[in-house]
């Protein structure tokens, strides 16, 4: 029995390839017997004609690979590509750590615990680049006594 020319119908109507079409082996003779579109097109509907699924790329993988990066894992040399510098620009990390010092110290001047001369002095230190976060500012606060309480 030739169904080439049921498939090629079949493959029309699904607009798919030929490759993709599945003809239900108990269902033969019907198939073999329908010689139109509308024919084949009701077959296909009955399911005796049907498309097999494309075979796509597994995401799960790529997902175990995620979920390994979400907990910090994967991140040694060999999986690096570029320098530090590259990888959390310089920059970036200065803005970050500037804007948490200048927050800090303009919340402790509204609040009065630190008098104008000190926000002042302390502000172009932090722009100098003198302490390292804000844990350190508060450090250095208590050190030198510069809080008002």
């Amino acid at each position: 029995m030739n169904l080439r020319s049921q498939k090629r119908l079949a493959s029309e109507i699904f607009g798919s390839g030929r490759g993709r079409v599945r003809i239900d082996p108990d269902r033969l003779e019907d198939v073999d017997i329908a010689i139109t579109r509308d024919e084949v097109r009701r077959l296909a509907h009955e399911g005796a004609i049907q498309l097999v699924q494309k075979k796509g790329v597994s995401r799960g993988r790529s997902r175990a690979v995620r979920m390994q990066k979400k907990k910090g894992r994967r991140k040694g040399a060999g999986t690096r590509r570029g320098s530090s510098g590259a990888r959390s620009p310089k920059k970036t990390l200065w803005i970050r750590k500037i804007r948490a010092l200048r927050r800090r110290l303009i919340e402790l001047r509204d609040k009065k615990e630190l008098p104008p001369h000190a926000y002042r002095r302390l502000y172009l230190m932090a722009k100098g680049g003198a302490f390292r976060n804000v844990s350190h500012l508060e450090q250095y606060l208590e050190t030198h006594s510069l809080r008002i309480r």
